[in-house]
């Protein structure tokens, strides 16, 4: 981590509205709405043309960028702050523009330092389209009470 940036949690999380994956008031995100049953983050995306690589084709990168999000989201929804360390992904199929995808993940391991997720992207009818794992450096709590408390402060 010596060669990160200096990382400022209450900047990190101050204008989510604008995150690329999930913020709804991006106007080039993609405003994934992850729900959460106890166990997996799940959502739905259709791709549109302006997601295209070759006609027709949802582009990869932005496939990598659903993982990314849904293996983020299954560590958030477990109560945990991370950012993404390190992440592997397998595009099985291509996805067409128009064809409704299922993006699910989950926890497999956690410890006081890492989180380690699994995510997959599906057809409705389960066709697999992608999967992926991703590790995840845990932030300490003690960062995000400093965050807690400047948050409560911004909102009166």
């Amino acid at each position: 981590m010596a060669n990160w940036p200096k990382l400022d949690p209450a900047m990190m999380t101050k204008d989510l509205n604008m995150c690329f994956g999930c913020g709804k008031g991006n106007p080039i995100g993609l405003k994934l709405a992850f729900v959460w049953d106890g166990e997996t983050a799940t959502a739905e995306f259709t791709p549109t043309e302006v997601h295209q690589g070759w006609a027709g084709i949802m582009h990869g990168g932005l496939m990598q960028a659903l993982l990314d999000e849904a293996l983020s989201y299954a560590a958030h929804f477990n109560g945990l702050h991370c950012v993404t360390a390190e992440m592997q992904s397998r595009l099985k199929r291509p996805a067409a523009i128009g064809e409704t995808l299922v993006i699910i993940s989950s926890v497999k391991s956690k410890n006081r330092k890492l989180v380690r997720t699994q995510a997959t992207i599906t057809l409705r009818d389960g066709t697999l389209v992608a999967d992926g794992a991703g590790t995840h450096f845990v932030f300490p709590e003690k960062a995000f009470e400093e965050f807690k408390k400047i948050r409560k402060t911004d909102t009166q």
